[in-house]
């Protein structure tokens, strides 16, 4: 047998080696409990059927939009999964790659669309969460209503997040909207909450962890915030539960795309198909966040707990993203001098 020169171990390494290599995933995602779903459940289950090594980078949503900004026309990150304000700047700004044609997405319900750019892998509400055992004692009713948070009974009771957060910019929204108003007429929000809700406000949280810390110190007894922060609380043992207020309960929707001159394009078309599969989706919904494929069957306390199903998700009413984030700092701005000052 000849002896395997160097030029024969080159061409053998740039041919059949390169062809069983593995590829190189970064996945750019929420941290917490979140991350730990996805690095002990999700990411061991994508990599068992594809030769792929993913490595999940943590991130609060505007900060990953932001390394994409940064890293423009050397894209280091090829999925990245944020909320939906955050997602569709990443969108207008051309980070995201249009999603290939899967038969997976036809399963998915219509708010968890983006365009043919991004797919939405989870859906939380936005609503009103309160102590059950204050209200009980208190012999107060558990609010129904976006008005109810202004009863003066809850002065010093209540708390959400600046416009700088999420919550913030939804209370806003959902206040215009059952004033009159919507994100094209911002006014009537912002007049409600300076005249009717701010005098309630304990303070304005900085962070949703801040707030979580709010409820279990007993400083506040009620907040607008999402069902899936609710359930996380109430996992603990914490007496917390969350309405979905009648007038409906803000949408928010977590969803994924593919970077722009992605290193590992196909691969991370794969991997945000497989997010959106029954499976996955299950895993997602005990860290609370609502199904997105209409095929997903959950049960028992997580059914309860998430927005799941038909009816749940249309109770969900959608976030004109577009008009939000054109105005959003002008109203910032506004409100740092006339609400949070």
């Amino acid at each position: 047998m000849k002896p395997i020169t160097a030029a024969c171990l080159v061409a053998f390494l740039s041919c059949g080696g390169a062809t069983s290599a593995q590829t190189n995933l970064y996945v750019g995602g929420p941290g917490g409990s979140t991350q730990k779903m996805f690095q002990e459940k999700i990411i061991p289950a994508f990599e068992s059927g594809h030769k792929v090594k993913i490595t999940y980078v943590p991130g609060i949503s505007s900060a990953l939009v932001a390394k994409l900004q940064a890293q423009r026309g050397k894209q280091e990150m090829n999925v990245v999964i944020v909320d939906d304000g955050p997602m569709y700047q990443a969108i207008q700004y051309g980070y995201c790659e249009k999603l290939e044609d899967a038969s997976v997405y036809g399963d998915l319900y219509d708010a968890a669309k983006f365009g043919g750019n991004a797919v939405g892998v989870g859906f939380v509400a936005t609503g009103i969460a309160y102590n059950k055992d204050t209200f009980q004692k208190k012999g107060w009713q558990p609010p129904k209503s976006w008005n109810d948070l202004t009863d003066p009974k809850f002065m010093d009771r209540f708390t959400t997040s600046s416009l700088s957060g999420t919550y913030g910019v939804h209370t806003l929204v959902m206040f215009a909207h059952i004033n009159g108003g919507d994100e094209n007429n911002i006014e009537p929000g912002f007049k409600a909450i300076a005249d009717k809700l701010e005098p309630n406000v304990l303070s304005w949280s900085s962070s949703p962890a801040k707030l979580a810390e709010m409820f279990q110190n007993r400083d506040v007894d009620v907040a607008v915030w999402g069902s899936g922060r609710a359930y996380a609380l109430k996992k603990t043992g914490f007496p917390i539960e969350f309405v979905y207020p009648e007038e409906g309960a803000a949408a928010l929707v977590t969803a994924a795309c593919p970077v722009v001159q992605n290193s590992a394009p196909k691969e991370s078309q794969a991997f945000i198909q497989f997010l959106v599969s029954p499976q996955v989706q299950k895993w997602l919904a005990i860290e609370g966040w609502g199904p997105t494929n209409s095929k997903t069957k959950l049960e028992g306390e997580v059914a309860q707990n998430v927005p799941y199903g038909k009816d749940q998700v249309a109770k969900l009413v959608p976030m004109e993203w577009d008009v939000i984030n054109q105005n959003r700092s002008e109203w910032t701005n506004r409100w740092n001098r006339t609400i949070e000052r």
